[in-house]
């Protein structure tokens, strides 16, 4: 095991590593033990009882963040030239087609969100092994392959988020910064967390919310009473 740092010992030093705080507490822990130099990002780890390889209880959704994330998206709009002064109007950052598609082929992927229109997502799906592995691949489920562009541009731009299960069954995903009132983390987690607890699949048997926990950039993890969150699994 690796040396702990000066700040690490500082930051285990103020709080209980094996204490399950409530949301409303872990939230200010989070805060106080933050050591960075930077604006860390706080993130939100969900271990579900879910089995990821079956269809039926792959868990992914989306949620507006009642109090954004802290950071600016960088949008690109792939679309036909009817639809590129709407994407324009709405705040995307980068519209197009063809040039786009070029340099995504080349490598460059320096954007948070791709939007697309329908009718151009047969030329997306060829570089959708170069999207797919970032994260960045457009789908009709998360709002992103939409004819309603300026919708889709400028709900990003507020603080919608979309996020999936990874194949051990984990939600990691983040939802703030550092920089964040206690209280305004706790709001975004909430509505994360509820979304979650509404998306458990009707075919699930057991216990659906094993572990919650929040932690930010580089701090140790605080444990989450999932009794503390709502509508939350027994």
């Amino acid at each position: 095991m690796s040396k702990l740092t000066k700040n690490q010992k500082a930051a285990l030093a103020l709080y209980e590593p094996a204490k399950q705080y409530s949301l409303t507490e872990a939230c200010e822990v989070v805060k106080k033990i933050t050591y960075t130099k930077f604006d860390s990002s706080v993130e939100l780890h969900v271990n579900l009882g879910v089995d990821p390889r079956k269809a039926n209880q792959m868990v992914r959704g989306v949620v507006t963040l009642p109090n954004g994330t802290g950071k600016e998206k960088k949008v690109l709009v792939l679309c036909t030239p009817d639809k590129e002064s709407e994407a324009t109007a709405a705040g995307a950052d980068y519209v197009g087609l063809d040039n786009y598609i070029e340099q995504i082929k080349g490598g460059w992927t320096d954007v948070d969100v791709i939007i697309c229109t329908p009718s151009v997502m047969a030329k997306v799906g060829v570089i959708g092994r170069i999207l797919g592995p970032r994260g960045l691949m457009p789908n009709p489920k998360t709002g992103t392959v939409t004819m309603n562009i300026a919708d889709a541009v400028k709900d990003v731009k507020a603080g919608k988020i979309d996020f999936k299960v990874d194949k051990t069954g984990i939600i990691h995903t983040a939802i703030g910064k550092a920089s964040f009132s206690a209280e305004q983390i706790r709001q975004n987690a909430a509505a994360v967390l509820d979304t979650i607890v509404k998306l458990k699949p009707a075919t699930l048997k057991g216990t659906y919310m094993i572990s919650v926990s929040l932690c930010t950039t580089m701090s140790p993890g605080v444990s989450v009473d999932i009794k503390t969150i709502g509508a939350a699994e027994k």
